[in-house]
This record gives C-alpha cells, sequence and structure tokens, in this order.
C-alpha cells in the first residue's frame, strides 16, 4: 500500500459516516478513529475543538521485499497530525434531513473555506416534507463541515462551524 493509497483511505474514512477503520494485513496495520468526544467537545468560550483522524502507527511501505525509500531519498516517517480547528457552532434546530444542495443538480451551498455572510444560507433540513433553510448567525469563513449531503440530523447537532471574521 502506498502513500496515495493511504490518504485516499483517509479522505474516504473522513467523508464517511464510520467511526473507526482498523486494516491489518501481515506486518502492515493501519487504524483511523473519529473521536467523537473531541470532536463534539466544547469549549468554554463556545467554540468547538476538532481533530482529524490520526493513524495509530506509521506504516512501514514494502514492494517484492524491497523498501520503497532509497538512502538518497529518505526522509522522516510519514505522519498525520493532528489539527485543531476552532470557531462558532452551526447546530440543527429541529430533527430532519439535511441537505448541502438546493437540489440535485446544483452545487453546494458551502464548501469548507468559503466566507459566509449573517443571514446566509448553509443547508436546509427537511421535517415533515418541510423545507427549512438554516441561516449563518455569524459572518466568516466555513472551516468544517460535520454532516453530509442527505444525511438525517437531530436536533441540536453540530452542522457547520463557521470562523468568525
Amino acid at each position: 500500500m502506498n502513500i496515495n493509497e493511504i490518504k485516499d483511505l483517509l479522505a474516504q474514512f473522513d467523508q464517511s459516516t464510520l467511526t473507526e477503520f482498523d486494516l491489518k494485513d501481515n506486518n502492515f496495520e493501519l487504524y483511523f478513529n473519529k473521536n467523537q468526544q473531541v470532536r463534539g467537545e466544547k469549549a468554554a468560550t463556545g467554540e468547538v475543538v476538532s481533530a482529524q483522524p490520526v493513524p495509530t502507527q506509521t506504516p512501514s511501505f514494502r514492494l517484492d521485499n524491497e523498501s520503497l525509500e532509497d538512502s538518497s531519498t529518505k526522509t522522516s516517517p510519514v505522519s498525520i497530525t493532528e489539527q485543531k480547528v476552532t470557531g462558532k457552532e452551526i447546530v440543527s434546530p429541529l430533527v430532519g434531513v439535511c441537505y448541502l444542495k438546493s437540489a440535485p443538480d446544483q452545487p453546494v451551498f458551502k464548501n469548507v473555506g468559503d466566507h459566509v455572510e449573517k443571514g446566509e444560507v448553509l443547508c436546509i433540513i427537511e421535517a415533515m416534507k418541510v423545507m427549512n433553510e438554516i441561516i449563518s448567525d455569524v459572518t466568516g469563513e466555513v472551516v468544517e463541515i460535520l454532516v453530509e449531503n442527505e444525511q438525517v440530523v437531530e436536533f441540536n447537532q453540530p452542522l457547520f462551524v463557521v470562523k468568525e471574521g
């Protein structure tokens, strides 16, 4: 397994609803864990602290019993560091299905890194066939989207993290 395959797995894991992923093959082991206590933990200031999944050990790579690294290109071991994201949490005011797009053939309302103005639509939550627009109560940058399109959400569930400014 090469580093690009691991990055692809990590990206798919991050976008999935899985909370744990463990892959073992002979001497190779890869473990991802979305620690929900860290992800949804509120700080005293009302901000959210979030952590990206981190493998438990650095994998070693071999192909046909030869190392993929040669001595001239040897670098420090690959590691995925923990990134902390802070900002204002936008939560669901009701239970329903969350839509990140206005229609299936339309682009998403907001992506990570997009600027959002106070009063701008972030998503739609359908409850009992009624479409409820969820608007931002702050101006800033979308730093994290915590739900997937068409995901069922609970009352008061965090949907977005917006860094004010």
